[in-house]
């Protein structure tokens, strides 16, 4: 005896396969709004002689609530958004690096955060900072998130 194949139960299946694939996707904006960046800045600008030695630091102007950059090593940056990623639409929901010089904190929530590598050091934040990539050529530096 053939089995009758059940069009409806194989349409239910496959929807509830998709939506469970597409539902799965990682939250990459970190609870913070996409704004497209895309910024060229040249370390040898007096504006970011703050980054010329390893382990400096600056903001500048870009993404949602301005974008911190670190430089880790003598050809790698980091850039973050200074957007906190805890109750991210609060107005005071800003990073500011302390004087450590490798602690982003948010004095709205006191969420702190490593500027090394965005990850979250004290809570009520549970997600790191939206980072942004880079590149660096020697002289220009390259933030982008496309």
């Amino acid at each position: 005896m053939k089995r009758k194949i059940n069009y409806l139960t194989i349409l239910l299946l496959s929807s509830l396969l998709i939506t469970f694939l597409f539902s799965c996707k990682k939250d990459k904006n970190n609870g913070v709004p996409a704004i497209e960046v895309d910024l060229y800045i040249y370390t040898s600008d007096p504006s970011f002689i703050n980054l010329n030695p390893v382990g400096g630091w600056c903001y500048i102007t870009g993404g949602v609530r301005g974008i911190l950059v670190y430089r880790k090593s003598i050809s790698e940056f980091m850039a973050y958004d200074r957007n906190c990623t805890y109750n991210s639409s609060d107005v005071c929901a800003t990073v500011f690096v302390d004087a450590s010089n490798i602690i982003a904190t948010d004095t709205c929530c006191n969420s702190k955060f490593s500027i090394v590598d965005g990850s979250v050091i004290q809570t009520p934040a549970g997600l790191p900072l939206k980072s942004y990539s880079t590149t660096f050529d020697g002289t220009a530096l390259h933030i982008y998130n496309y």
